[in-house]
């Protein structure tokens, strides 16, 4: 009976049978990863230079775009050296660090989302109390809570999907290493059912999450269709709205990925949905924020402005940001 400590890979789910269609694979997710790199490279670089943004929603959106590049960088290159090399294999030790990583990226944005929404709620519906329940080391410290939440729930899951008995193979119906394919290996029933206990835990914690989203943005809707002015509203919603989208594109694909009854899973269909929380959503996340925005569409424009204007006039010099 094969174990975890007998395995040396894993082979991971191709995305075509052909040569060529991997290649097309390799330059699709070549495009999607320097989208996203690019994207959320800029909104870093935005809300480091731009003293507009250095808010708490700005500090947030700078740690929510380390997450979304964390995200892509530990799932995509993977992927794209496998079709580049029309190979489909990856180490076991490989394997747990990719889960162990995507874990805490995942968990740690997923946490971050959930402190944006209050600082939304605060913002609006408590906009006298804004600057004593979000100041500087307040929001520090939920960060850190944030990336501290991200890394004990990747190790405890890490760990415990690692520690069991595998005899169902090592083949793996996805193109990266995710907990419910790894379980479906194993042939140990209580380590099933701890892990399982484990995904169930985390999920009632993710749907409190989603009754606390639910709940602040029925207030923040109130709140703000009793602002008299209509560009007050605008203003408001045009920060609220991309927060909403993201929350909901996440949430849904992830509940969906890993709760969905076994008899509507196929392969096809857990690629997609697993392409959508863990590809698509990094990639779109910076979009969505920067579409309503003002305030960062302005800092954007001003970063690109200055990178192309230094660019013209001396090539060698590094951008700025005109004030």
């Amino acid at each position: 009976m094969p174990n975890s400590s007998s395995m040396p890979q894993f082979l991971l789910l191709a995305f075509a049978d052909r040569w060529e269609l991997q290649l097309l694979h390799f330059w699709l997710f070549l495009a999607i990863s320097l989208a996203a790199l690019l994207a959320n490279g800029l909104i870093l670089s935005a809300v480091a230079c731009d003293h507009h943004l250095h808010t708490p929603m700005g500090f947030f959106l700078l740690n929510l775009s380390l997450t979304d590049l964390g995200c892509i960088c530990t799932t995509v290159p993977k992927a794209m050296h496998n079709s580049l090399w029309n190979t489909g294999t990856i180490t076991y030790t490989g394997c747990a660090a990719q889960l162990f990583f995507f874990a805490f990226f995942i968990s740690a944005e997923f946490s971050l989302l959930t402190i944006m929404c209050y600082d939304r709620y605060v913002a609006i519906c408590k906009p006298l109390h804004y600057g004593t329940l979000l100041g500087s080391r307040a929001c520090a410290h939920m960060a850190a809570a944030a990336w501290a939440t991200g890394f004990l729930s990747a190790l405890l899951h890490t760990a415990n999907t690692f520690s069991l008995p595998l005899c169902q193979g090592n083949a793996l119906g996805q193109f990266f290493c995710e907990i419910p394919h790894i379980l479906k290996l194993s042939c140990s029933h209580s380590g099933y059912l701890r892990e399982l206990g484990l995904i169930v835990f985390s999920a009632c914690l993710i749907f409190g999450g989603f009754i606390f989203f639910v709940f602040s943005y029925v207030q923040i809707f109130r709140a703000v269709l009793r602002i008299p002015s209509q560009q007050g509203q605008h203003k408001a919603f045009s920060t609220c709205l991309p927060h909403l989208a993201v929350v909901s594109l996440f949430i849904s694909t992830l509940f969906f990925a890993h709760l969905k009854p076994p008899s509507i899973s196929s392969p096809p269909l857990d690629l997609i949905v697993s392409l959508m929380y863990s590809v698509v959503s990094p990639t779109l996340n910076p979009l969505i924020y920067s579409l309503r925005n003002q305030e960062l569409k302005d800092a954007l424009r001003k970063l690109i402005t200055g990178c192309f204007s230094e660019a013209i006039n001396s090539p060698s010099s590094a951008c700025y940001v005109p004030h």
